[in-house]
């Protein structure tokens, strides 16, 4: 099942005060990145994100999903109500995450 633009939309608008937030379309899901950062996705409507060491202090009792077969797995973000606990665990992950391999 492929997620919505209307989920995407959603999950843009509650990630609006933070700076650098951008997406890309991939098979019907929405990979999403904070200042060049992949943090994680909308795979089939739910918000995951990487499950680096900050994400699962941030989230401990969060559950670990899989986005798609074959895939790693990753933690569902299930507060995406909630604006301010958004921001807080991207700004906790953001350091930890990898730097994007340059292009050539």
């Amino acid at each position: 099942m492929a997620s919505s633009r209307e989920y995407l939309n959603f999950i843009l608008e509650q990630l609006s005060g933070l700076d650098g937030i951008t997406y890309k379309a991939m098979m019907g899901e929405f990979i999403i990145y904070y200042k060049g950062k992949i943090i994680g996705g909308i795979y089939d409507n739910r918000f995951l994100v990487k499950p680096v060491h900050s994400a699962v202090e941030y989230m401990p009792d969060a559950e670990y999903e899989l986005p798609y077969e074959t895939a790693k797995e990753m933690l569902l973000v299930d507060d995406v109500e909630n604006r301010d606990f958004l921001e807080g665990l991207l700004n906790a992950m953001y350091d930890e995450l990898p730097e994007e391999p340059k292009k050539k």
